[in-house]
């Protein structure tokens, strides 16, 4: 199977970029959303890459790049009684809410904030600048992801 390649969301507050690299790798805990966990279980596949996104920041944007070191398995938040990611629906026989794992590639230079991307050729069908797309995980096409990863990773002065 092809590489694939997606967008990541995270609020840098609960979440960074930096705090990726301090780890190295993470699990992706926490989705409740179908459409986000269908794409970590049934889509991402090891070695798959992955752009590193800040929302709810100023300015939201790319901010680096990751890749998919562990392939979908149950998120044991779903069990966790005390986790603010439980689920009481979700069993460890029949999981409902699934994640992968993460690694640490790269950090940007600078953020490639959204505004920034609206105006780059070869994005106006990304579904991350599409109207009302708030998806935290979803799908790039391999031609955005080198567009952006491109833009990204030259040093720019602001």
């Amino acid at each position: 199977m092809a590489k694939r390649y997606w967008l990541m969301k995270t609020e840098p507050d609960a979440f960074s970029i930096a705090d990726l690299e301090r780890l190295g790798v993470t699990a992706w805990e926490g989705v409740r959303n179908y459409q986000a966990r269908n794409h970590m279980r049934d889509g991402m596949k090891l070695g798959d890459e992955v752009l590193f996104y800040h929302s709810s920041t100023k300015p939201p944007g790319v901010v680096g790049l990751a890749r998919v070191s562990r392939e979908s398995y149950p998120d044991p938040t779903a069990f966790d009684s005390k986790s603010k990611y439980f689920d009481p629906k979700s069993k460890p026989d029949a999981a409902r809410w699934m994640m992968v794992d993460v690694e640490y590639v790269a950090t940007f230079p600078a953020t490639l904030s959204l505004e920034e991307l609206r105006a780059v050729p070869g994005l106006q069908d990304m579904p991350l600048l599409r109207k009302g797309q708030r998806l935290s995980v979803q799908p790039v096409s391999a031609d955005e992801y080198r567009i952006v990863k491109k833009l990204g990773m030259r040093a720019r002065s602001r």
